[in-house]
């Protein structure tokens, strides 16, 4: 874990012998497996439960009462207006005018506060959604990552959210549409049959246009939001990892393979604008050519006195209200796109939620135990039957490629994610069985990029539910080798963190300090200073082993000077661990000193008490 990330899963797809990416076997395929290899056709989804909450809300509601009202004020008004001009060619009084001009202000204030009402009803809905997503994607935990890449997975939270909120003002608008194209319909034959003749000859085919570019703008949009997600997942696996990349010398490599999905992105984009182009191409000449037939026709009628002046204005009124239904299009379009992000957020929405548990954690000396550890990711087997012990009040390094399997092992022994095989213990208690409120006391982690919160920097230290003691969180920074620049800020340990620029060194710095802060028995350090400039580091080791004095100490690592600090290294290669032994004894080994950063064995440090069964 290079961040605070649950996991650094390889990316889908892959090629072959990526740094980042471990040589290891397809796993069986899952339920979750189903998904279309080549892009082209749309996956199969539920039905889109959150079509109901997106429409809901007061601002939907007033959405509705205000285009109800509009639809209404639209539908009386080309008779209003033949009534008046009939009257006024009569000679008639004024009253309809006054009814004329109180039904023009009803529907600019029904306009008016439709196009107030449905961006707050979708920017609502769209929170709504979101923050229900976001409760459930962090009540399930690790399943999350476990079910679907994290680049998807922030995809579907912050773009599918948006999407489905389109449901309340899209349906809205498309039964306001469908219902004035009836009635404009049934307007046109009580004024003549023969004028409701002339706009169906010529309105349905232009119907049947809108439908087939519909059903092909919703395909293209449901292939184009699974693109972008594959796009991100490719970008985040690739900073995760980007050390090995960099290591590796493959940067040219793992940029086309990150941007792999881009021409199939581009197409589908230019196949949306395409489509849209049609539709309006051919709405745009089916309008004009509906308007003159039952202008024609209207006019033939007036002439034959069958028809008032007022008549034919009420002929051409009807007949742009029901040509509105063609604006269905961009409605219907909307609907489509909310059933899609609504599908896509389906997925996040059942989730398994992790069961309460209550089994309290036994005291211990800190033992860490991974037995048949079988991990999958996206398709493949990342850990494949991993079997570690990281013996009590010893430091262990363990080091290998790539970065991402062996942040995943730094995950698990944290409790950040969970193994699809295997158990993995701490003083003989599965991690699955302990109550989650016990393991930020038992446990403690630092990461390469720690992401660090609270309002002052002292807060961020002490993050947690239960705060180390202020002389602790000194002490603690004393040995991570960053009393000295915090004492230097402006407040102090009460510097505000918003009003600080922090460099990556001094962020890992502050991290450790978080991590040494608490009495633990476990200490998780992902790759944690390989920030630091070799004094710093080795000022930082020496504090380390005097802080985890008696406690259990597990290192990812790439550097040889870390490895060479620890009492013992395990090398984990191709999802198992290869060898564990002192770093000296494995230095000999080209295959070892290549998974590392350079460097050469340091001195080997006193032996610590052995462990049984180890």
């Amino acid at each position: 874990m290079h961040s605070d990330r649950t996991d650094a899963a390889p990316p889908q797809p892959a090629p072959t012998g990526s740094p980042d990416r471990p040589a290891t076997r397809p796993a069986p395929p899952t339920a979750d497996d189903t998904r279309p290899d080549d892009g082209d056709r749309p996956e199969v989804t539920r039905p889109p439960r959150l079509l109901l909450p997106a429409a809901g809300g007061r601002w939907a509601l007033v959405l509705a009462l205000a285009v109800a009202a509009s639809t209404t004020a639209t539908l009386l008004l080309p008779a209003l207006l033949a009534r008046a001009v009939n009257q006024a060619l009569g000679g008639a009084g004024t009253a309809t005018g006054h009814q004329l001009i109180a039904l023009l202000s009803l529907l600019t204030v029904a306009e008016a506060t439709a196009q107030y009402a449905a961006p707050r009803s979708g920017a609502d809905a769209a929170a709504r959604i979101r923050t229900m997503a976001i409760r459930r994607t962090l009540a399930a935990g690790p399943a999350a990552v476990a079910r679907m890449p994290v680049g998807d997975l922030v995809a579907r939270l912050t773009a599918s959210a948006p999407q489905a909120a389109l449901a309340a003002p899209a349906l809205v608008y498309s039964a306001a549409q469908l219902l004035m194209a009836v009635v404009a319909v049934v307007a046109l034959t009580l004024l003549s049959p023969l004028l409701s003749l002339a706009f169906l000859a010529t309105a349905p085919t232009g119907y049947a246009v809108i439908r087939r570019q519909l059903r092909r703008t919703t395909h293209a949009g449901d292939r184009y939001q699974r693109t972008q997600a594959q796009l991100a997942s490719g970008l985040l696996d690739a900073l995760s990892g980007s050390r090995s990349i960099a290591a590796s010398a493959t940067l040219t490599r793992e940029i086309e393979r990150v941007l792999r999905p881009l021409p199939h992105l581009s197409r589908l984009g230019h196949e949306l604008w395409d489509t849209q182009r049609r539709t309006a191409w051919c709405t745009g000449l089916l309008a004009p050519a509906t308007q003159l037939t039952v202008l024609a026709v209207a006019g033939t009628q007036v002439a034959a006195g069958r028809l008032g002046v007022g008549d034919l204005l009420a002929a051409l009124g009807y007949t742009g209200i029901g040509l509105s239904g063609l604006g269905t299009a961009q409605s219907l379009l909307d609907v489509a796109q909310a059933r899609a992000g609504a599908a896509r957020l389906t997925d996040v929405l059942t989730l398994p939620v992790r069961g309460g548990t209550s089994r309290p954690l036994p005291a211990g000396p800190g033992r860490l135990e991974l037995r048949g550890v079988v991990v999958r990711r996206q398709g493949d087997v990342a850990l494949d039957g991993l079997d570690l012990t990281v013996p009590d009040g010893s430091w262990t390094a363990l080091v290998g490629a790539p970065d991402s399997v062996t942040s995943l092992v730094a995950a698990l022994a944290v409790g950040l994610t969970e193994p699809d095989e295997g158990t993995v213990t701490l003083d003989g208690v599965p991690l699955t069985t302990i109550h989650p409120d016990e393991l930020p006391t038992a446990i403690s982690c630092a990461f390469a990029d720690p992401v660090l919160t609270g309002a002052t920097v002292q807060d961020a230290l002490g993050l947690g539910p239960a705060p180390p003691p202020p002389w602790r969180l000194r002490g603690a920074a004393r040995a991570a080798q960053a009393d000295t620049f915090i004492r230097r800020l402006p407040d102090g340990y009460r510097t505000p963190m918003s009003s600080l620029v922090l460099s990556g060194g001094e962020r890992q710095r502050l991290g450790l300090a978080r991590a040494f802060a608490r009495d633990s028995r476990l200490i998780v350090l992902d790759d944690a200073t390989c920030g630091l400039d070799g004094a710093t580091e080795a000022a930082a080791l020496r504090a380390l082993r005097e802080e985890t004095a008696g406690r259990t100490v597990l290192h990812i690592t790439r550097r040889a000077t870390v490895a060479a600090a620890a009492d013992r290294v395990a090398w984990l290669h191709e999802g198992r661990v290869r060898a564990v032994a002192a770093h000296d004894e494995l230095w000999p080994l080209a295959a070892y000193r290549d998974v590392l950063d350079g460097g050469t064995p340091g001195p080997r440090p006193a032996p610590v008490k052995a462990s049984a069964g180890d």
